[in-house]
């Protein structure tokens, strides 16, 4: 892989990271916690004060629109598996994965992954995207570059689920 195809996978995440930062822009905690539907994937305050993401059995649309709790959720909890399981240790969970609890943190956490995952890139050489070393989540014996770009894939699609529930908030009569 070239440093060109290098700078396309670098210049396409910071292309979706703007357009996830602008739908987490002012995003608020009543947002978060609102619910679109009656039926849809959630977070759920526990006794401890930690908030635990409800996790699907399956992926139909009887489902039911997730809330923008869950959508932020999904989004950290992803980021925070590739980052681990390719730079870390390997043994982060979805259960060790907590939804921060407000917009704000939120922004933080979701943020600082952006950040870590910028960092971590910008070091790669061609050799690291070419090889399969790093590729142990969420495929495992792929080039890396093939996890960097499903990453973009995936938050460009956060992205757009993020934007989606907006829109259904701002015009929802609550």
């Amino acid at each position: 892989m070239s440093d060109e195809a290098r700078g396309y996978l670098l210049r396409q995440f910071e292309t979706a990271w703007a357009l996830t930062r602008y739908h987490l822009d002012g995003l608020t905690t009543e947002e978060c916690l609102w619910r679109p539907a009656h039926k849809g994937l959630h977070v759920q305050p526990l006794p401890d004060g930690t908030w635990r993401a409800d996790w699907p059995e399956h992926e139909g649309y009887d489902l039911g629109p997730s809330s923008l709790a869950w959508l932020t959720w999904h989004l950290g909890f992803w980021w925070s598996m590739v980052l681990d399981h390719s730079f870390g240790e390997g043994t982060l969970t979805r259960e060790s994965v907590p939804w921060p609890g407000d917009a704000d943190a939120v922004r933080e956490w979701i943020g600082r992954l952006q950040g870590q995952w910028q960092t971590l890139l910008e070091r790669l050489t061609d050799e690291d995207l070419r090889s399969p070393l790093r590729t142990r989540w969420p495929f495992q014996d792929r080039p890396f570059g093939d996890v960097i770009a499903w990453a973009t894939v995936e938050l460009t699609k956060s992205a757009a689920e993020l934007g989606y529930a907006r829109f259904l908030y701002a015009v929802s009569a609550r």
